[in-house]
């Protein structure tokens, strides 16, 4: 966009122009639309909510080990790379939607081979079906809701995913209490296989959403994606630019104007590994590196094993009954919960890069305090109330600091920054590193806290966090306020200035239109 353009008779002529003026009320359309496609995440929330209390029981009834029990709970984040990787070419195969509907039946088939595993093999092999299900919703999810959101509410709409990631986690936990007192062999079954209910209702409510319109511009169906924009904007001119951004974007004339027209098999996802990783632009380039950066920080800060091991680390500190060990734990996800909330409300008012710096930065001072405190507890030869409680409260804390940036900004940011073309798959392999380091993580927590302590293994994941803030701070440019098609020009070459804004440097010439920078 060309700054220096007027606005004649208080008509916007361009999307920047819309967030210059007086914000209208939130599309109801394109709520709902993110909504539903959202609830694909509340799918891997459960699992890893319910999984958290099911391997206690697991543990008891099919007497495993501690190693496998870390493989049971990790594993899925491997077997969900499978889904992740197909995702990708999936969705601009057969479409955003339906792509969501097919994840939403491949965790169906898992939660009901778990549900009647009657061993430890059958049970892994659940599994592996379910994490290929996790991994396609984990893909897609926040990939169509940045492309059917308006660019001054796309902040708040694509941080729906990890809003239902948080809300299955709690239902997970709620699950694992309500269930807790059934018969031995049978309670941890109804807790994994309840899940299948949660598919279908996704499957049923996926149906009545519409196909991303930039992934039907990708296919040259104008017609549709023009009927899609005027639902999910503001007004038909604001639909109007979105469309002829996009249209641009995907290299059709704006002034064409037909139903349906022939687009390139390079606008359908040809050559995009290419220019992902082999001959990629320098603004292209700093995008990759930049998503892969955030999913991989976000994980391996410990996320996954504080929220899958809660039972295990109030055990450390000091509670024993297994009730009120899921009582705590149940506390994780509502806190975890009502700060995702709060987050989604900030991200369109304070911006990505202020929210990240704070949540990382806070996670920073939990997880050292969460160090010391269980150290302490461990060298401690009585009971120690104060650092019980310390224990307690810096858990909440670090879940809660991590559910106002660093969770959802992972999902938003690395779903809107990568241009058309190339966001399915730049997307995808995003996800793939959120899920091995996720894997990692939670298949070697048990390990890792015998070998250095679980004091230790906190103090460590506090490190890891601190270098990512400073990641964060020297990688991530401000994208709030944005159009989707505009987000390349952020990238590149940009240096910091003193309020946190990020400033392009170079040859402005370097802002080149979305579809025409292919190098092969």
């Amino acid at each position: 966009m060309t700054e220096g353009k007027v606005v004649e008779a208080g008509v916007p002529k361009t999307l920047e122009d819309f967030d210059t003026q007086k914000k209208p009320k939130r599309n109801k359309y394109a709520f709902a639309c993110a909504m539903l496609a959202s609830m694909t995440s509340i799918l891997l929330g459960y699992d890893i909510g319910v999984m958290s209390g099911a391997a206690i029981y697991i543990k008891r009834d099919l007497k495993v080990s501690d190693v496998q029990i870390e493989i049971l709970m990790g594993i899925i984040n491997l077997y969900s790379l499978i889904g992740s990787c197909l995702a990708g070419r999936t969705s601009d195969w057969i479409g955003r939607r339906y792509t969501i509907v097919f994840a939403g039946s491949i965790f169906f088939a898992g939660a009901i081979l778990m549900g009647f595993s009657p061993n430890y093999s059958f049970l892994m092999f659940g599994r592996f079906i379910a994490g290929i299900g996790i991994g396609y919703a984990l893909m897609i999810a926040p990939v169509y809701t940045a492309e059917v959101s308006p660019a001054s509410s796309r902040g708040f709409l694509t941080s729906f995913p990890e809003v239902f990631i948080n809300g299955g986690i709690l239902l997970g936990y709620i699950s694992n209490y309500a269930f807790s007192k059934m018969a031995l062999h049978m309670g941890w079954r109804m807790m994994l296989g309840i899940g299948a209910v949660l598919s279908v209702i996704l499957g049923v409510g996926v149906l009545a959403m519409p196909e991303s319109p930039r992934w039907l511009v990708m296919r040259g169906r104008l017609a549709e994606a023009t009927k899609v924009l005027n639902k999910t904007s503001d007004s038909k001119e604001e639909a109007q630019l979105r469309l002829n951004d996009i249209k641009r974007a995907a290299g059709i004339p704006e002034s064409c104007n037909d139903d349906v027209v022939q687009v390139s098999k390079h606008n359908t996802g040809e050559g995009v590994w290419k220019e992902l990783f082999l001959y990629p632009t320098p603004a292209i380039r700093h995008i990759v590196i930049a998503a892969l950066g955030i999913h991989f920080f976000q994980q391996a800060s410990g996320i996954d094993a504080v929220v899958l091991y809660s039972p295990t680390i109030f055990e450390k500190a000091g509670i024993k009954s297994d009730t009120d060990k899921l009582l705590a734990t149940v506390a994780v996800g509502f806190v975890k919960t009502m700060f995702i909330l709060v987050a989604t409300f900030m991200l369109d008012r304070v911006g990505r890069r202020p929210l990240l710096l704070t949540s990382v930065g806070g996670m920073v001072l939990s997880l050292l305090t969460l160090g010391v405190s269980l150290t302490i507890i461990d060298h401690s030869e009585t009971k120690l109330m104060w650092a019980v409680g310390l224990s307690i409260a810096t858990v909440l804390s670090y879940v809660a600091t991590f559910s106002i940036g660093a969770g959802p900004i992972t999902w938003v940011y690395s779903s809107e920054i990568f241009p058309l073309r190339l966001r399915a798959q730049g997307a995808a392999v995003g996800v793939v590193v959120n899920r091995v380091t996720s894997g990692v993580i939670s298949m070697t927590f048990l390990s890792l806290s015998k070998g250095i302590s679980i004091g230790g293994a906190f103090f460590l994941f506090g490190g890891i966090a601190a270098t990512g803030w400073i990641f964060f701070y020297t990688m991530l440019p401000e994208t709030q306020g944005k159009t989707l098609e505009d987000m390349e020009g952020s990238f590149g070459s940009f240096r910091v200035k003193a309020n946190n804004t990020p400033k392009e440097v170079g040859d402005s010439n370097a802002q080149v239109q979305l579809g025409t920078n292919v190098r092969t």
